[in-house]
């Protein structure tokens, strides 16, 4: 086998062109016998599709007017791309009208613009936000930032299955409610039909980050009653550094604009939108319309199948959030009696994350886990999988062996797992300082 592999490599160097960047990384890769990881942390970020990047790469090369330029044909090309890919792929994903979608650098920008845009705009009726306690960072930080100007957020609690209920928290100085589509930790969809429907009949606006749920769950901005929502590119397999916000047009939604300047995206958003970036998320939105049914269809068993032989193998793992009003593809497991960074450093050879991309510097248990419940020592043991669209079966297979394997290791060496094994309930000890 190691001789096979070794000629396999040599072959594999002898065919690399060192004129080409990412054949170099390759090449040096190779040399070391090194071997990236397995890629399991979909919800962090996703590869570009080959087919976006082919898209992308005509305007990064010979389409390279400023798509804001009305006088000759390179600005006229380039606009006629960016219109495109607003009208024909990212517009019709969720059932908007073109000019409702704004291009943004991301989802955080989105949430920001919409959360402080919209508050700041009806500040002299209206000085009160919901949001929940699970939202994502920049959520959380936006309406902090409210709070210190002087409105009043309401961070409503979820259950423990990761829901919430909305309708009691609604007051008549209420000008925004902000839930999350499905939830980037634990993947638990939340009922944005039903809330959209009663912050509609409240007169109240309705903001969603559906970063997680576009393109790999059906969304629809007038049925579901949603007034503003957050996309980002690189979630769908398109490219970093953009994104874009709906802002429905009727009835109207005003927002007071984040930064000023040339007035593109309405006034919104002032600024050279980048057309290369934009048709790649254009192309990328296109490309999970045609292919989510069977996206899904594959991730849900390809997710069924990691749980099934881990469950199956180990004893007390704890799924987190609903177990069936979630998305498939992010699957949040707590390992009693094993310390989560310590089976994240066994498991080295597959990328995998404890939580949010935004918050992984920190060693504090998952905020969202704690919202939903869960102990510290359960938070502090919890690993979330992320699969996707380019993930394989045998990629699976190997995480599920792997995990069990240094499961296992891990708890042979740990004193409460022996404890637990000779009948103790760690509950009933009074633990003490020395």
């Amino acid at each position: 086998k190691e001789a096979s592999f070794t000629n396999c490599r040599h072959e594999i160097l002898n065919q690399l062109k060192p004129c080409d960047n990412f054949s170099l990384i390759k090449k040096r890769e190779l040399e070391k016998d090194e071997l990236r990881p397995l890629y399991m942390d979909f919800q962090a970020t996703t590869p570009m599709d080959p087919r976006v990047l082919d898209a992308m790469l005509p305007y990064q090369v010979n389409y390279y007017g400023n798509p804001h330029s009305r006088t000759h044909a390179y600005g006229w090309e380039s606009e006629s791309a960016m219109e495109t890919a607003r009208k024909q792929q990212v517009a019709d994903l969720i059932g908007a009208d073109p000019r409702e979608i704004i291009f943004t650098s991301g989802a955080t920008e989105s949430n920001n613009m919409a959360i402080k845009g919209v508050a700041r705009f009806y500040q002299a009726k209206k000085r009160h936000v919901i949001t929940t306690q699970t939202e994502h960072k920049c959520v959380l930080d936006s309406c902090r930032i409210l709070e210190s100007e002087g409105f009043s957020v309401t961070y409503l609690p979820v259950r423990t299955d990761g829901l919430l209920d909305l309708e009691a928290s609604i007051r008549p100085d209420t000008s925004l409610v902000s839930v999350m589509t499905v939830n980037n930790e634990i993947g638990v969809k939340q009922p944005i039909k039903e809330i959209g429907k009663i912050c509609r009949s409240k007169g109240v606006f309705f903001h969603t980050d559906a970063a997680q749920a576009i393109g790999k769950i059906p969304l629809n901005v007038s049925d579901w009653k949603i007034d503003l929502m957050s996309i980002s590119g690189h979630k769908i397999y398109g490219p970093k550094g953009v994104g874009a916000l709906y802002v429905r047009r009727r009835p109207r939604v005003r927002l007071e604009p984040l930064q000023n300047g040339g007035g593109q995206e309405r006034g919104l958003r002032s600024g050279t939108v980048p057309t290369p970036l934009a048709v790649g998320l254009g192309a990328a939105c296109s490309i999970a319309q045609q292919e989510m049914e069977y996206d899904h269809h594959r991730v849900s068993m390809l997710a069924n199948r990691l749980v099934q032989k881990i469950m199956s193998e180990i004893p007390d793992v704890i799924m987190n959030g609903h177990p069936e009003q979630r998305y498939p593809g992010c699957v949040n497991l707590s390992f009693a009696y094993v310390e989560g960074e310590s089976l994240l450093m066994a498991l080295k050879d597959v990328a995998l994350s404890s939580g949010s991309a935004c918050t992984s510097a920190s060693l504090e248990p998952s905020y969202v886990l704690r919202a939903i419940g869960a102990d510290e020592d359960l938070a502090h043991s919890s690993i979330r999988f992320g699969i996707g669209r380019f993930t394989t079966e045998d990629e699976v297979d190997y995480t599920a062996e792997k995990c069990i394997q240094q499961v296992r290791r891990l708890r042979e060496m740990s004193p409460l797992w022996e404890m637990v094994q000779e009948g103790i309930d760690l509950k009933s000890i009074k633990w003490t300082q020395h």
